[in-house]
Parts: C-alpha cells; sequence; structure tokens
C-alpha cells in the first residue's frame, strides 16, 4: 500500500503529521509526502518544514491519500495542477480522506459533490456551495471517502481507518504504542463547548474566508 500525503506552502503541521504517524504503521505500507515541486515545504507557522520526496507527476496512483488543511489550502481552490491530481488519484485510490479544511480542497475537485463531510468547525459552511453535506461529526465515513474536522481529529480519523485496513487489534496496539490518551485540560475543544466568547473571539479573526463554488 502507498500512502501519499499532500503538502504545500503553510499546511498545518499536525494535520499530516498526526495521520502520518498513525497510517504510517500499516504493515508493509510505503509513506511518501507529495507536493507540487519535490522539496521543503513550509507549514502555517513557518517555524517547520516538511521534506516532499516526489513530485505530484511522480505518484501517480498512490492507495491512500491524504489532504491536510491550513491556511494555504486557500490559495489552490482553483489551483488546476492539484486539483487535477486529486481527481486523477483517486479515480484509483481506495481511500481518499482529509483533515481539517483539507475537505474544501476535494470538494473544489469535485469528489464530495453529494456526499456528507465534514471540515474545521469554521469552515463548514464553505462545503455546502461545492455540493457536499457538511456535518459537524469529527470523523465521517461516506464510501471511499473519509474527511476529519479540525487539526487533532486526523489522528482519529487515522485510528479509525487503520481499524478498517489492518483491523482493530492492530489499530489498538498503535494507539497504544503511541500512548494517544486524550485527557486535555480544558473542555473547549469543540464551539459547542468553549466559552462562547472565544468561540466568537476565533469567528472575528477567522482566516477560513473561503473561494465559493462556481455557479452550476
Amino acid at each position: 500500500m502507498q500512502i501519499a500525503l499532500l503538502v504545500y506552502d503553510r499546511f498545518t503541521a499536525l494535520d499530516a503529521v498526526g495521520p502520518y504517524e498513525i497510517l504510517s504503521r500499516i504493515p508493509d505500507a510505503e509513506t511518501v509526502f507529495v507536493a507540487k515541486e519535490a522539496g521543503p515545504v513550509r507549514a502555517d507557522t513557518g517555524a517547520l518544514a516538511l521534506t516532499a520526496d516526489k513530485a505530484l507527476d511522480e505518484v501517480p496512483g498512490p492507495d491512500l491519500v491524504v489532504v491536510p488543511g491550513g491556511p494555504g489550502q486557500s490559495a489552490l481552490m482553483d489551483d488546476e495542477a492539484v486539483l487535477d491530481w486529486l481527481r486523477a488519484v483517486d479515480a484509483t485510490s481506495t481511500w481518499t480522506t482529509s483533515v481539517c479544511t483539507g475537505s474544501l480542497l476535494l470538494a473544489a475537485a469535485g469528489l464530495l459533490t453529494g456526499r456528507r463531510a465534514t471540515s474545521h468547525w469554521l469552515a463548514l459552511d464553505q462545503l455546502r456551495p461545492f455540493g457536499a453535506e457538511p456535518t459537524g461529526e469529527r470523523v465521517v465515513f461516506d464510501g471511499k471517502y473519509v474527511t476529519a474536522a479540525g487539526v487533532s481529529s486526523g489522528i482519529d480519523m487515522a485510528l479509525a481507518l487503520l481499524g478498517r485496513i489492518a483491523g482493530d487489534d492492530h489499530a489498538q496496539a498503535v494507539q497504544l504504542a503511541t500512548e494517544y490518551d486524550p485527557q486535555p485540560p480544558y473542555g473547549a475543544g469543540s464551539p459547542h463547548k468553549a466559552p462562547a466568547h472565544i468561540v466568537e473571539a476565533l469567528r472575528a479573526r477567522s482566516r477560513f474566508i473561503l473561494k465559493q463554488a462556481p455557479s452550476r
């Protein structure tokens, strides 16, 4: 199994690294970071770079695709090189997945039309103009399409997917090996739980003002 993780300028690191840590433990899997051009790609903070070992055209048929989100996703919403690659690899992939606003790239490529999907809570409303059915669930399976909500949910998505691919025992062993046992000090991990003034403060400075879908 070949796992391709798309990276691009100003992606969110945990969106890619969280699933990588889990999915790279699929038995006999090959994991590759891919970008428009091979080389270092900077995450949204500017302080971290991951190396894309291959360019898009060097990875024509991965079995599993992971599309992370991040502020840089906005600039790719009409990038035909990226969208065409997503469409091409989706034609033969076993699983096509996303984390956070990565689902908006899948939607822009036309892959989520008529499907249930999720995204970061600030970006959920941006899915509907592309024909997707937004849901506030943390992880959504719809056929071979698996979308995860904001950032940290990529770990949950990867574990759920790992269970389907390699079995529950293997997934639980990976969960234990990575000691993934969240016990956050605050109960503010979703807009339904966080204090209202914090939710509104994040809404007010949201970067998720994205290009709408073309008229149909």
